[in-house]
């Protein structure tokens, strides 16, 4: 599906990470040394920031979206849309935006609401937060997208472990009648399901005890079925497959070429991967963001991220034409090419360890 979107501007960009640093390279742990730094050379990830309980990654992103708030000056009063994108939800009920609706002093007349996705989440979201300013009589809106995927990894899975990380992320945006037209275009294929998948969890296969005690058999099957299964030949197939026509795709929509775009911001997957990526298209390296050095794949936060880490002195000096690329899990994809700047600085910042967890 594609999209043109008038008359929506985004105002600013902020990402939180966890403070505590990993990396397998400095302390390889179930790896050799070789091995770590074989990995390093393929997926490009030296660190990684991991979030310990008891925060969540609705923590990262509501302190993202507080740290943005004022440094926007914005009345919190004055935001009618927030949308929370992540698959971490806080809890089975209620969704977690109302949780942050209440926590961030947002009016009740807003609409919050959460959307279940992951590496496409961030432009799914910038883009259903933008028509919905677009088509009411809303004004402001954030987008607020985080997830903690290193939870759902296997302590001895060498093929997710050293990937992922946790971030969270807001992102402000505000009707504009001068704001240059953002073209979007999104799309899914449920045929790849079963190749980024945690199987238990839901009501499909709930871990929710019954009446009857679970053998040791159903508690072990559960605890590997409640972890992530990832399948790298198939991830890896789907986006040399369906990324490069989509990103050209994107460029007809938008009557743009290759030369016309000053960022590629695509999620930061694999360094590998993305470098495939680029080639097929013909992006020029320095116009390309690759960013997974020392935060990892961090799912839905990873283009936000890879802005406040490499762009926040190109974007508070002027404007760029950005293109942002989501694609992975579902299998689901999106992309969104936007002009945006000069905007206030884009910054990454380590959660407090003296913020206070959500709470209903």
């Amino acid at each position: 599906m594609k999209a043109v979107i008038d008359g929506v501007a985004i105002r600013g960009f902020r990402a939180v990470v966890p403070p505590r640093r990993h990396s397998f390279l400095e302390e390889p742990g179930i790896f050799t040394p070789e091995e770590a730094e074989k990995l390093y050379g393929t997926i490009g990830v030296r660190a990684r920031r991991l979030l310990d309980e008891p925060f969540c990654a609705s923590d990262m992103c509501t302190a993202a979206a507080e740290g943005l708030i004022r440094q926007l000056d914005w009345d919190p009063a004055s935001i009618d849309v927030l949308v929370f994108v992540s698959q971490d939800a806080d809890y089975v009920l209620p969704v977690t935006a109302a949780v942050m609706q209440k926590r961030l002093g947002l009016p009740g007349t807003a609409a919050c609401f959460d959307v279940p996705l992951g590496c496409s989440g961030f432009v799914y979201g910038t883009w259903i937060a933008s028509r919905l300013l677009g088509g009411s009589s809303a004004r402001r809106a954030l987008v607020l997208a985080g997830d903690v995927s290193a939870r759902y990894l296997r302590p001895d899975d060498k093929a997710t472990l050293p990937l992922f990380g946790d971030a969270g992320s807001a992102v402000a945006l505000e009707v504009d009648p001068h704001a240059p037209p953002m073209h979007a275009i999104v799309g899914t294929d449920g045929g790849g399901a079963k190749h980024i998948f945690v199987k238990a969890g839901g009501k499909r296969d709930c871990m929710i005890p019954s009446g009857q005690p679970r053998s040791a058999e159903e508690e072990e099957r559960l605890y590997k079925d409640s972890r992530l299964t990832l399948n790298g030949a198939e991830v890896f197939a789907f986006t040399l497959r369906a990324v490069p026509p989509l990103l050209r795709d994107s460029l007809e929509h938008a009557g743009l070429s290759v030369d016309d775009i000053d960022m590629v911001v695509p999620h930061q997957a694999n360094r590998m991967m993305l470098e495939h990526i680029r080639k097929k298209v013909g992006f020029a390296p320095e116009r390309y963001l690759i960013d997974m050095e020392e935060f990892g794949n961090t799912s839905s936060a990873s283009i936000p991220l890879a802005i406040c880490n490499r762009l926040t002195g190109s974007l508070a000096e002027k404007r760029m034409r950005l293109m942002l690329a989501g694609f992975g899990v579902g299998w689901s994809w999106g992309t969104l090419i936007a002009e945006v700047g000069p905007i206030a600085p884009p910054q990454v910042a380590e959660l407090s360890p003296d913020f206070a967890p959500l709470a209903v």
